[in-house]
């Protein structure tokens, strides 16, 4: 889980290097370096922390370079330290950056020991440079040696890599982890996301699994895994550079929250005709496939899971279709059973999470016929792996913690809910009516926005807390699963969230005057039952914070604070309760002084297993 930047050009590309790493920097942070190649030999920085670091350091120390390669890393294999930090070189002659998982290093490094190739780092990586170095010795250039060598490399990879005896040459390959080629006038660039490059073009060829790319100034050779050489499209991006930056806000992770009534319009944007979602929203052939299947089975990880669960009970109530929802991670080990009639669902915000990928193989592997991503990226793994696709359209989402990919996910799932409902028991006036909710949703969400200020207050509450319990039910209870991801995701409060009616089955244990209990509570049909655990959390002196339907009026209670949320749908309130949980974690880790778009130990694209 790392970002990769690397390039060949007639000009100095250090500039463009750390550019791109700043860029990527929500990929990984524990550690950066760069290596050119300045009159044929290799120029190497490398420190520990984030990409300034690694600035300053070549302030101090300046070197150039017309080709050269660069990372920022995110730690898998050896702690965060100078010595672990890319690029690593082989007998100062090969450099490589890289991204994954070499899960047979440690065969590799014991025969690698027997040649007396020494090891200055703790990291798998390493092993890929001596390696390539060792098969240079039998081929005629680098291109050879890194086909040689990549058969051997059992896991996960994207690589950049040089040679101080080829300065005209980087060669590019990945597996299982993206990578794409930027295309300049007379120039190429390398990078794990086109956001890196942004600065410098908008026209990518995004490598395919098994691929080689052989890149000169001049030249761009791309070989497949059957060493064929082959031609990969170049796109054109619409993203811009501004679309990456953070503007007027002083976190992405705000602007982001800020940004969802635009995302959500463009998730629904040009997927309707007269008010009716349409089949082919989801892709060639979608309206033979969902005339077939007869259940769901989704696969996500961490916040779209939560966005799986709540698709749950939309399928199950809404349209009574059979849905089942599972981590990826856990899928792919246990052996399960898929019936053939099966719809397999994966969501994913990058496309490239590698849990995911691999339980969507495994569904495949265990006879699954028909698959459907929900993605932002449309060049992604996942997109490519599946039969159907909807992309969100979240736009770039660079804050480790999700917000707007999130709702869009929720959006996205509801347009799948509608078009396979009609097929069962979702009847025309319920399906024009969520539709109608829907379009409204943006506006919604412009409104429960304007509550920033007063939950800013509200999070001064948290400030000295260590705990928070979140309380739901029905579909809002995986909305108090996402709120209390998101407060310990970045503000390193432990929060755990439980379906409210399970409370009194072990967590009222927990209630005292120093435990937040933060309460998702629309206007719906199990509003009364979820008075009765406020009830019993209020009882014991808890301190309740209620996020609560505004046409209701509560009893008055000491140690209850209500926030109101704008009259909202009950299908659709899922997807405007979550904002006001993502402002209450935003501000608390404010209050508190962490990275709020940095959070220590994660990273935003999760590609290794």
């Amino acid at each position: 889980m790392c970002g990769i930047v690397a390039g060949i050009a007639q000009r100095n590309v250090i500039p463009i290097l750390l550019e791109g790493l700043k860029r990527l920097e929500y990929r990984g942070y524990d550690s950066a370096g760069l290596a050119v190649l300045h009159e044929n030999k290799i120029m190497r920085q490398r420190a520990v922390g984030k990409v300034n670091g690694l600035e300053m350091l070549l302030k101090e120390n300046p070197t150039s370079g017309n080709i050269g390669i660069a990372h920022t890393r995110w730690a898998t294999h050896g702690k965060p330290s100078k010595e672990n930090a890319h690029p690593h070189v082989s007998c100062n002659t090969v450099a490589v950056v890289h991204n994954g998982i070499i899960e047979n290093h440690e065969q590799l490094r014991a025969a690698q020991r027997q040649n007396h190739y020494e090891f200055t780092s703790e990291t798998d990586t390493e092993v890929i440079v001596h390696e390539i170095f060792h098969a240079l010795k039998t081929s005629e250039n680098l291109l050879a040696a890194v086909k040689k060598t990549v058969p051997k490399l059992e896991g996960a990879y994207a690589l950049a890599i040089m040679s101080s005896d080829e300065p005209d040459m980087l060669v590019a390959c990945r597996k299982g982890s993206p990578l794409v080629i930027g295309v300049g006038i007379g120039e190429y660039f390398v990078a794990s996301d086109v956001a890196a490059l942004l600065p410098v073009t908008q026209r990518f060829i995004f490598l395919e699994e098994g691929d080689v790319a052989a890149i000169k100034i001049d030249s761009l050779i791309i070989f497949d895994t059957q060493n064929n050489v082959v031609e990969r499209a170049t796109r054109e991006s619409q993203l811009t550079a501004d679309a990456v930056e953070k503007g007027e806000y002083r976190h992405f992770m705000i602007k982001e929250i800020y940004e969802q009534p635009f995302a959500v319009s463009q998730t629904l944007e040009g997927r309707f005709i007269n008010q009716r979602v349409q089949d082919s929203a989801f892709g060639f052939d979608a309206a033979r496939i969902f005339d077939g299947i007869k259940s769901i089975q989704i696969l996500a990880c961490g916040t779209s899971y939560h966005a799986g669960l709540v698709a749950r009970y939309w399928f199950e109530e809404l349209a009574r279709v059979p849905c089942n929802i599972e981590v990826a991670s856990e899928f792919r080990y246990r052996n399960p059973v898929l019936a053939a009639d099966t719809l397999v669902v994966t969501i994913s915000q990058s496309g490239e999470t590698a849990d995911t990928l691999a339980a969507l193989k495994e569904a495949k592997r265990l006879g699954a016929k028909h698959t459907l991503a929900i993605c932002n990226v449309p060049e992604s793994s996942l997109v490519r792996e599946s039969d159907l696709v909807l992309l969100t359209r979240a736009g770039p989402e660079i804050g480790v913690a999700s917000t707007k990919a999130f709702t869009t996910q929720l959006v996205s799932l509801m347009l799948l809910v509608l078009a396979i409902g009609r097929r069962f028991e979702l009847n025309e006036t319920l399906e024009q009516h969520i539709t109608e909710e829907l379009f409204k949703l943006p506006r919604q969400m412009e409104d429960v926005l304007q509550l920033d200020k007063e939950i800013e207050i509200l999070a001064e509450r948290f400030a000295e807390k260590h705990h928070a319990l979140f309380l739901g039910r029905g579909a809002h209870y995986p909305i108090a699963m996402e709120g209390a991801l998101k407060l310990k995701e970045i503000s390193y409060i432990h929060a755990e969230a439980y379906p409210a009616g399970e409370l009194k089955h072990g967590p009222l244990a927990l209630i005292d005057s120093d435990m937040p209990v933060i309460t998702v509570a629309p206007n719906n049909s199990l509003l009364e039952k979820l008075k009765s655990n406020m009830q019993e959390v209020s009882a014991r002196g808890g301190q309740l914070i209620v996020f609560m339907d505004e046409t209701l009026s509560p009893t008055p209670d000491e140690n209850v604070q209500i926030i109101k949320i704008p009259q909202v749908d009950n299908h659709i309130s899922p997807m405007l309760y979550t904002l006001p949980l993502q402002l209450l974690s935003y501000h608390v880790a404010v209050l508190k002084g962490t990275d709020v778009d940095q959070p220590r130990n994660l990273a935003k694209s999760v590609t290794v297993e």
